[in-house]
């Protein structure tokens, strides 16, 4: 990675929120990437690039500590996340929410019922508690009304957005969202960006996002990795609308402006 590809955001002295070092992530033999360090800012909108294959929802699955390192190490606050026994996985897991790329819900419950999920999980709340708090996170994000509602029964959009009432109902520290916006419309994709922002604020949460759509990417994003599927590493870092007026790296030049910014 070139100097003019990598603009540090973390300011002298502050601490990461999660510290990324030396990671290799492999199936077997089979490397996918190699030597990745970077540093994600506390309450930062983190946003992991690349082209398709590279990694990207396999490092969030490190991140979140569901898939142990080939070598290196994820550290959360300075403490290594990795080859935990299962009591302390599972106090790192109620630290995050997760909203898959799908959505994710169970199309059986309601969809107060499927935000209710990890409150069981993890509260010792009464059923009338967690009732209450699946209501008030669905009217968070827009859903008011829809409690009873089933997945089935409402746009994508409003899916991905129960989805996202689901990751927070345990108010996160640290939100992880895999592909908000595939496949919602502009307008939708627009209307989940903004709650991702304002849920970003309102929770005081880290956001660590998955995601190849370069308006939300500039939109929301405040730092950026982009992992390389030919070299097999990051080769570049920084925030995403710097990368798009500074770093001269074709590959990460054509992704940032769809071709528009190659030579000839």
């Amino acid at each position: 990675m070139t100097d003019s590809c990598h603009e540090p955001t973390l300011q002298p002295g502050e601490a990461p929120h999660i510290e990324v070092r030396d990671l290799t992530m492999a199936f077997g033999d089979f490397v996918l990437q190699r030597d990745l360090s970077f540093s994600i800012p506390r309450n930062s909108i983190f946003v992991i690039m690349g082209g398709s294959g590279c990694g990207k929802s396999t490092l969030l699955r490190h991140i979140l500590g569901l898939l142990d390192p080939a070598a290196g190490s994820v550290l959360l606050d300075g403490s290594r996340i990795s080859g935990l026994e299962a009591d302390e996985r599972q106090a790192i897991m109620s630290r995050f929410g997760v909203l898959y790329q799908s959505g994710a819900l169970w199309s059986s419950m309601t969809l107060a019922e499927n935000v209710s999920l990890p409150l069981e999980e993890y509260t010792e709340l009464d059923a009338a508690e967690i009732r209450e708090i699946a209501i008030l996170k669905l009217a968070m994000v827009g859903l008011k009304g829809f409690e009873d509602y089933y997945p089935a029964e409402v746009s994508g959009g409003m899916q991905k957005r129960a989805g996202l009432a689901r990751a927070i109902a345990l108010d996160p520290e640290i939100l992880c969202i895999d592909e908000p916006s595939a496949g919602l419309d502009p307008i939708s994709s627009k209307r989940l960006d903004d709650l991702i922002q304002e849920l970003r604020d309102s929770l005081d949460t880290t956001v660590v996002m998955v995601t190849h759509e370069l308006p939300s990417i500039y939109a929301i994003g405040t730092d950026s990795i982009f992992l390389d599927a030919e070299t097999r590493t990051m080769i570049a870092s920084g925030p995403p609308n710097w990368l798009r007026d500074h770093c001269d790296h074709p590959t990460v030049r054509t992704f940032m402006t769809r071709g528009e910014g190659e030579d000839g």
